[in-house]
């Protein structure tokens, strides 16, 4: 099996699967949760504690995701399939590929809601409608655009059509020729807004904001919210990372190669929030102003700012790219699955998957205004499909992929597609994926049902 190729395509070199994973791990987590989560829960002690989760829970799942992925070659659902065929064990740990396609699919219909929101403020930057504008004003705008189901449907069928054009073309054409794009224009992006907040004067205080180290501010529930994000932001258990590794060159090392992916995801995030922060100290904002950052704190701030029309306009736009690469690989499992599953052109299944990607974003929008009060078990569709997928499905992917390739699957298999270089280095991997990756992931489940449910 290992010296199978995918029949879909690979990526041309190994800098070009790096450049397209961190595209699916830089998303909306990174530039939008993460300041404010940072924010919420102190500043550095968070920041060291969230790193420490990424290395010993983030990576050995990701590193273990992408193995599945090119051993098998296939869609997620058929690679988990015939590695565990090939390692003598059932073939309904398929379940694995399964779960995670519906989970990328579902969090993709929802998540192009809020991108929808993003190319929103996208324009209204490019516009001038923040310049000189309070707090209650940009409130009241961003309430005004969830109020609206025809301006919300306009912005998520855009977002969709972008998704699909990409997708639609395939790995080389498509996938790798918008990766090679996307990701240099974000970081671009990021370090214009990043010199630009070096002139706020409110750098230094950013700085020790998110890096000096104050445990006393570090609670359970940060803890927790550390742990849990640092699965999440790595695009663990929604297939995205496994189908994207079955187009990894053979000859390119999974473990050196993710380990660079995971640093650059991090050093987004942290660089988002060294932009983002000055910003909201310079202009007296509150760093912890919890998910309104992005769409109320900010524009404050780029309203009343020297430039800020166009430091407004590029912060979205770099957003918006973050969003785009992101949402690109939560389709690709799905709609690779139906390529193989009905041989049908890649064209079709595209069409297919994003019209009914599309049509649980009506659903999702409309939570905010015409079915706000249709609730399941007390939540709107939109909260539900958020639950389902951040709470259940992810988590539960993770959990399997650890159990199946540190318990089930042979050495050899692991050994072989790792191509790590030093026996202590493979047996650290391996105990971090027995014993504390599974751990971690049950904690993170156990906590959100308890937080969700204990009222």
């Amino acid at each position: 099996m290992q010296d199978n190729d995918s029949v879909r395509g690979s990526w041309s070199s190994r800098w070009v699967f790096i450049l397209a994973a961190t595209g699916s791990a830089v998303g909306l987590g990174n530039i939008w949760k993460f300041p404010y989560i940072v924010g919420e829960n102190g500043g550095g002690a968070f920041v060291l504690v969230y790193l420490a989760c990424i290395a010993c829970v983030g990576v050995p799942i990701l590193m273990a995701e992408v193995l599945l992925g090119r051993r098998g070659r296939q869609s997620p659902v058929h690679s988990v399939r015939d590695v565990a065929l090939e390692a003598g064990r059932s073939s309904r740990w398929s379940m694995i590929g399964i779960g995670g396609a519906v989970a990328g699919f579902l969090i993709f219909a929802f998540y192009s809601v809020v991108a929808g929101w993003v190319l929103a403020y996208m324009f209204h930057a490019a516009n001038g409608s923040f310049t000189g504008a309070g707090s209650d004003h940009i409130s009241g705008l961003f309430e005004q655009l969830l109020a609206d189901p025809q301006a919300l449907t306009i912005w998520h069928t855009a977002f969709v059509v972008l998704v699909m054009a990409v997708v639609i073309r395939g790995v080389n054409k498509g996938l790798e020729q918008a990766i090679r794009i996307l990701m240099p224009s974000l970081f671009v992006l990021l370090l214009l807004l990043l010199m630009y907040a070096l002139t706020t004067g409110s750098f230094g205080k950013s700085l020790h904001f998110l890096f000096d180290s104050d445990f006393s501010k570090l609670s359970w529930d940060g803890v927790l919210t550390a742990l849990g994000h640092a699965f999440f932001t790595l695009s663990l258990g929604m297939g995205a990372m496994m189908v994207y590794g079955s187009y990894m060159p053979k000859q390119s090392s999974i473990a050196t190669t993710l380990i660079t992916v995971a640093v650059l995801d991090t050093v987004v995030a942290l660089v988002a929030g060294m932009a983002i922060f000055p910003i909201v100290f310079a202009n007296q904002l509150d760093p912890g102003a919890g998910p309104g950052l992005m769409f109320v704190t900010l524009p404050v701030a780029f309203g009343n700012m020297a430039g800020g029309q166009v430091f407004g306009f590029l912060f979205f736009l770099m957003v918006a790219i973050a969003a785009w690469s992101s949402a690109i690989s939560l389709l690709e499992p799905a709609v690779t699955w139906m390529v193989e599953q009905y041989e049908i052109s890649r064209a079709r299944a595209c069409i297919w998957i994003g019209l009914v990607g599309w049509t649980l974003g009506l659903g999702a929008l409309a939570s905010f205004n015409v079915g706000s009060d249709w609730l399941v078990l007390g939540m709107n569709f939109f909260d539900l499909l958020d639950f389902v997928t951040a709470n259940l499905l992810l988590p539960a992917g993770g959990f399997f992929i650890a159990i199946l390739v540190g318990w089930r699957i042979t050495p050899s298999i692991s050994r072989d597609e790792l191509h790590l270089t030093t026996v202590n280095g493979y047996m650290i991997w391996h105990f971090l994926l027995r014993y504390i990756s599974p751990v971690a992931v049950l904690v993170i489940f156990i906590a959100n049902l308890y937080s969700k449910f204990q009222g």
